[in-house]
C-alpha cells in the first residue's frame, strides 16, 4: 500500500503509552492543532504547566490539544513516573490535558516521535531537537510539524497564541 506524502509527513502513525500504560495512537488527535511539549516536574520552568493549562482551556473547544511528554533527559529533572506524574501535575497545576508516559526526547534512544519532530529529513519542515525541558512543537490539523518554540517561549506568549489561532482558522 502506497503512503501519500501527506501521511508520511504526519505524526498520526505513532503510538505512545499514556500514564496508565495504555497505547494511544496519535491518529486519535487527527484534525486538531497540537502543541507537543517535553516536560519535567522538577524543572525551573515547571510553572509552564499552569500556562499550558490556561491556553488549553482557552482553545480546546476550538480543536486544540496539548500533548505532554515527561522526560528525564535534561538535568534528571523528572524523577516521577507513571500515575505519579499525573497526580503531581493535577495537584499542583490542575492540568487536564493529556500527559503521556515518560520518554527520551533526544540523543540515542530518543522515542521515534521525537526523532520525527526533530529531524527535517523525517518531518519535511523542522530541524531542531529539544535543548531543554518545555521545548514546544506546533503541529497542524493534518499532523504536520509546522514550527517549534524554545523553552523560554511561554505557552501564553502572543507569538505562540497567534500561531495557534492562525492554524485553528
Amino acid at each position: 500500500m502506497l503512503v501519500s506524502e501527506k501521511e508520511r509527513l504526519s505524526i498520526y502513525k505513532f503510538k505512545l503509552k499514556n500514564l496508565l500504560g495504555e497505547e494511544i495512537l496519535l491518529e486519535k488527535f487527527k484534525g486538531k492543532v497540537l502543541l507537543i511539549v517535553n516536560t519535567a516536574s522538577e524543572c525551573g520552568y515547571a510553572d509552564q504547566y499552569k500556562e499550558l493549562e490556561e491556553i488549553y482551556k482557552q482553545y480546546k473547544d476550538k480543536g486544540f490539544e496539548i500533548l505532554a511528554f515527561p522526560s528525564n533527559d535534561f538535568g534528571s529533572q523528572e524523577p516521577l513516573s507513571g500515575v505519579n506524574i499525573e497526580n503531581y501535575c493535577h495537584a499542583k497545576y490542575n492540568t487536564t490535558f493529556p500527559i503521556f508516559n515518560k520518554i527520551k526526547v533526544k540523543g540515542l534512544g530518543a522515542h521515534p516521535l521525537y526523532q520525527f519532530l526533530s529531524e527535517k529529513r523525517l518531518n519535511g519542515n523542522v530541524n531542531m531537537y529539544p535543548k531543554w525541558n518545555f521545548h514546544k512543537y506546533l503541529v497542524n490539523k493534518d499532523g504536520q510539524v509546522v514550527d517549534y518554540y524554545f523553552t523560554v517561549t511561554k505557552p501564553n506568549s502572543l507569538k505562540l497564541k497567534q500561531a495557534i489561532e492562525k492554524l485553528l482558522g
